[in-house]
């Protein structure tokens, strides 16, 4: 897919990964969607860009939101042909402590933004898709959904987290063959420990020492780095199906 000129749409898209990635896309020619809670930051993020961004307010979680978004995004852009889902939160909580059993509520809310809500978005964004016209190579579009190393290697109190980004994983297949017939890719992320505003409260001294950790390059990823991922899978048609490691070899330890 040549991204200059396509509509697309960035779940999550007014920081962090999401931020970086509609970037990235406005530089390589794209037009751009930016779909955020944080209605506030979105606009700035598309005022900031220009005549080649909007933004619109979404829970993922909000069928209506999404459903708004998506049609929104067609409606402004003439089309819909990329997707990247990066909304997503954490929580950390062990199974039992000494407090007792982990709650149940925080569980529910992490695997229904970070999985309840990708699927929302994909399945939205994909019968957006399937209506355009398809390409000399007879693509529709391509969603980039993101996970975690956190779905392989979970560490002590990511019950949650690893759940919902292993579900991200499970379903990355599946739906690229579900949409296979609608000339529509999936293909998913899963960065490592990446330089993002969750990091960013931390000390610089606990930031270097997790950047330490990581083989090589031994520093926290960059969010341009992602972005620059999943530009490329929107452009290699024959990435589909498929969760990408984005990591510097790092395995996490247990804790």
């Amino acid at each position: 897919m040549k991204l200059d000129g396509i509509g697309a749409l960035v779940a999550g898209g007014a920081s962090g990964l999401g931020e970086a990635t509609a970037r990235a896309l406005v530089e390589r020619g794209a037009r751009v969607a930016i779909a955020d809670l944080n209605e506030d930051r979105a606009n700035e993020l598309a005022s900031e860009l220009g005549d080649a961004a909007v933004a619109f307010r979404c829970d993922v979680t909000n069928e209506a939101d999404v459903e708004g978004a998506v049609a929104g995004a067609v409606e402004a852009l003439g089309e819909l042909r990329f997707t990247v889902s990066c909304a997503g939160i954490g929580w950390a909580e062990r199974t039992v402590s000494r407090r007792g059993p982990a709650q149940l509520q925080p569980f529910e809310t992490v695997i229904r933004v970070n999985l309840i809500g990708t699927f929302n978005v994909l399945r939205l964004a994909a019968a957006a898709m399937s209506q355009n016209e398809p390409d000399e190579g007879g693509e529709r579009g391509a969603v980039v959904m993101t996970a975690s190393i956190a779905a392989f290697d979970g560490q002590v109190g990511q019950t949650a987290y690893s759940a919902s980004k292993g579900g991200v994983v499970g379903l990355t297949l599946p739906a690229a063959r579900d949409l296979a017939r609608q000339g529509i890719r999936v293909v998913t992320i899963a960065p490592g420990t990446f330089d993002t505003p969750l990091l960013a409260a931390l000390p610089e001294e606990s930031r270097q020492a997790l950047g330490e950790q990581i083989p090589f390059p031994s520093r926290l990823g960059q969010p341009s780095e992602y972005a620059a991922l999943a530009c490329h899978i929107g452009e290699n048609a024959m990435l589909n199906g498929e969760t990408i490691r984005l990591d510097g070899a790092l395995r996490m330890p247990p804790k």
